[in-house]
C-alpha cells in the first residue's frame, strides 16, 4: 500500500481519522500526520484477494482467530496517535475472540502481516515497513513482490529469507499447519511470462 504524507496545521487524533474515514477521507495516521493512502491498482487488489481467500479458508476452518484486510486499521501508538493499514492480517483468537465486536481500530496487534509492495515502493520502504511491524510485536511478515513473484518473510531476530514461485508459502509457529504454493498467491502467469512449452 502506497502512502503521501499530508501537510496538516496539526497533529490528528485515531478517533478523528475515524471520523474522517466516514467522510470519504482514505489514510493512516503516523504519529498524528495523515499519510493519504493512494489506490494501488487491478493487480494488488486481486492478490490481496487470493491471500486472503487462502487465509480466510484455513483459519476459519478450525477458528484459529480473525483475518483482516486493508480497510480495518491497527492502532499502534498513542500521543502522539499511529494507525497503520495492514495489507492483510490475522489476529489469533487467544488475542481477539472471533465473538467480540470491534468498531474501531484494532488496539490489539496482529500475529500476521503480509503487505503487498505497490509499483512505487521501494525495496528500502517495504523493507522499513515490515521492521516496522515487528518492533510492535508482529510474529511474522510477509512482503510480497508482485514484479519477481516472491514473498519476503520475516521474523524477529532472524534473516530475511525469500521465497520464489515454485516455494511454499508457510505459517510456522504463526498458523502452525498453514501451507500454500507461492503461485496460487499470484495467481497463473501471464501468457507472455510462461515457458514456451507450457499450455
Amino acid at each position: 500500500m502506497t502512502t503521501t504524507p499530508m501537510t496538516e496545521a496539526r497533529l490528528l487524533t485515531a478517533d478523528e481519522l475515524l471520523r474522517l474515514y466516514s467522510e470519504g477521507v482514505r489514510g493512516e495516521l503516523i504519529r498524528g500526520v495523515l499519510c493519504e493512502t493512494m489506490p494501488t491498482g487491478q493487480e494488488h487488489g486481486e492478490i490481496a484477494a487470493l491471500l486472503t481467500a487462502e487465509l480466510v479458508v484455513f483459519v476459519r476452518a478450525q477458528a484459529l482467530g480473525r483475518i483482516t484486510t486493508s480497510d480495518a486499521g491497527v492502532w499502534l501508538e498513542r500521543d502522539p496517535d499511529t494507525v497503520r493499514e495492514p495489507d492483510v492480517a490475522f489476529f489469533s483468537a487467544a488475542k481477539a475472540p472471533p465473538g467480540r465486536r470491534v468498531t474501531g481500530y484494532s488496539e490489539t496487534v496482529p500475529d500476521l502481516v503480509a503487505e503487498i509492495a505497490s509499483p512505487s515502493d521501494s525495496r528500502r520502504e517495504v523493507h522499513d515497513k515490515a521492521h516496522m511491524w515487528l518492533s510492535h510485536g508482529v510474529r511474522l511478515v510477509w512482503v510480497v513482490q508482485p514484479e519477481t513473484r516472491s514473498i519476503d518473510v520475516y521474523r524477529p531476530g532472524e534473516a530475511v529469507a525469500t521465497l520464489g514461485d515454485e516455494d511454499a508459502l508457510d505459517g510456522l509457529d504463526v498458523l502452525p499447519g498453514f501451507a500454500c504454493e507461492v503461485s496460487a498467491v499470484f495467481g497463473p502467469r501471464p501468457a507472455d511470462e510462461r515457458p514456451q512449452d507450457a499450455p
